[in-house]
C-alpha cells in the first residue's frame, strides 16, 4: 500500500495540532480548546512511531505503519504531523530533552566526591535506565536518514557529554595530560555506548542486570589505572634527583 500524502487528505495539518472551530451568531470563528485531547493523541502517535522505529529502523518506517501501530487512520495522523520527518523531529526532541535530564542527574558536583566505583553507579545507572525505557532513542539516532535537525542536536549532546567525562577525569586524575584525557574520555564513552547495545539486547531480568554489571566492571578496570596515577605526568628530573 502506498503511503498517503498530506496534500491528498482533507484537513491535513502542517505539523501543529489542529483545532476545530465553531461559529457564533456574529459569524466570528472561535477555536474549541482541545489541547489535552490533542496532547494525548500526539503522545499516542509518538509512542507508535517509537515502536515502529525500534522494529524497522527510521529509514524503513512509514507513516502508514505508524498509523496502523497507533490504530488510527493515515488521515488522523496527518492532522498532527505532515510526514515521517516531522514525527521523528518531535520524538527526537522529546527524547533528547529526557536524555539531558538523565545527564543532569548523573554529572553532579556531589557525585565527584564519591569513590570511582560509586561514581560509575551514579553516572551509568540513570543513563542505562533512560536507554532501557526509551529504546527508540538509539534506533532513531542511528538511522542513516535521520533528519538533520535531530542529528545536529544529538551531535551537540554527544560533544557536551564527552566534555563532562573529561571534567570527571580532570577531577580524579588532575595530572593526566590533556591529550590523554581526551583519548581516555573517547574510549570510555565508546565502551559505554557499545555496552548499552548489549544491555538492550539482553532479556530483562537477571541477564540484563548481569550485563550492566559487566559494563561497569569493564569501565572500572579501564579507568582505575588512570585515576591511580598510571597516566600521571612524570616528575621533572633535576640535578638533585640524579
Amino acid at each position: 500500500m502506498s503511503e498517503d500524502r498530506p496534500e491528498d487528505l482533507p484537513g491535513a495539518a502542517s505539523g501543529a495540532v489542529s483545532e476545530e472551530t465553531s461559529g457564533d451568531p456574529s459569524g466570528e470563528v472561535r477555536p474549541r480548546r482541545r489541547q489535552a485531547r490533542g496532547e494525548r493523541r500526539i503522545a499516542q502517535l509518538l509512542q507508535a512511531a517509537a515502536n515502529v522505529f525500534c522494529a524497522n529502523g527510521y529509514t524503513a518506517a512509514s507513516t502508514n505503519a505508524i498509523a496502523r501501530e497507533a490504530h488510527v487512520s493515515p488521515g488522523t495522523l496527518y492532522q498532527y504531523f505532515p510526514n515521517k520527518e516531522a514525527i521523528a523531529i518531535e520524538l527526537g526532541e522529546r527524547l533528547l530533552h529526557e536524555m539531558r535530564e538523565a545527564h543532569g542527574q548523573a554529572f553532579t558536583p556531589e557525585n565527584l566526591s564519591l569513590p570511582l566505583p560509586e561514581l560509575l553507579d551514579a553516572v551509568v545507572d540513570p543513563m542505562i535506565e533512560f536507554n532501557c525505557q526509551n529504546p527508540a532513542f538509539l534506533a532513531l539516532m542511528q538511522g542513516s536518514e535521520v533528519p538533520g535537525r535531530i542529528a545536529e542536536e544529538h551531535d551537540a549532546l554527544h560533544v557536551s557529554l564527552l566534555a563532562r567525562v573529561q571534567e570527571v577525569l580532570a577531577h580524579y586524575a588532575p595530572g593526566l595530560p590533556a591529550a590523554d584525557r581526551v583519548r581516555v574520555a573517547d574510549m570510555a564513552f565508546a565502551t559505554f555506548k557499545g555496552g548499552v547495545g548489549l544491555v538492550l539486547a539482553a532479556p530483562e531480568g537477571p541477564e540484563r542486570d548481569a550485563t550492566i554489571v559487566e559494563l561497569k566492571t569493564v569501565l572500572l578496570r579501564y579507568l582505575t589505572p588512570v585515576t591511580e596515577g598510571a597516566y600521571a605526568v612524570p616528575p621533572v628530573t633535576t640535578t638533585r634527583n640524579r
